[in-house]
């Protein structure tokens, strides 16, 4: 499993909100903080925003701020909004080789991996927060050996 960049910076970016008491930052603040240029840190800050995590703020003590209090937010929520899951009914139409379809499609044993890998990282992810992240309040070990798999 990779994490994509824009998965990786865009939760960068929206740590540094929260850090910020979800108040407004600038863009060239966000971009400074995180090393990345403004065009790109933009780009992760529209995402965002067309998902409805962050808001723009107008005026003179504008920027970006987060939309609900940094609580209110799980990291399975941000990951949804930056990038796929880690299996998706789309996953094995992406890996058919040179067939038509899959040549496992009534016998797959490698399908219901993906899926129960994908429930747990989303089990992980669904019960931490952001201010848990930005503050660094929770116990990793004692969240996985708790975490409830998470069924469709």
């Amino acid at each position: 499993m990779k994490v994509s960049a824009l998965e990786e910076y865009g939760l960068r970016c929206m740590l540094q909100l929260a850090r910020n008491n979800g108040g407004p930052m600038t863009l060239p603040e966000i971009s400074e903080a995180e090393g990345l240029s403004l065009s790109y840190a933009g780009k992760l800050l529209m995402i965002l925003k067309k998902a409805g995590l962050v808001k723009a703020v107008r005026g003179r003590q504008g920027g970006y701020a987060l939309v609900k209090p940094a609580p209110n937010y799980d990291l399975k929520e941000i990951f949804d909004a930056l990038g796929e899951p880690l299996y998706n009914p789309k996953h094995c139409r992406k890996y058919i080789g040179d067939l038509a379809k899959c040549a496992h499609t009534d016998d797959c044993t490698v399908r219901e991996i993906w899926k129960g890998f994908s429930k747990l990282i989303d089990g992980v992810l669904g019960k931490v927060t952001l201010a848990d992240l930005a503050s660094g309040n929770y116990d990793f070990e004692n969240l996985i050996s708790n975490i409830e798999i998470i069924t469709e």
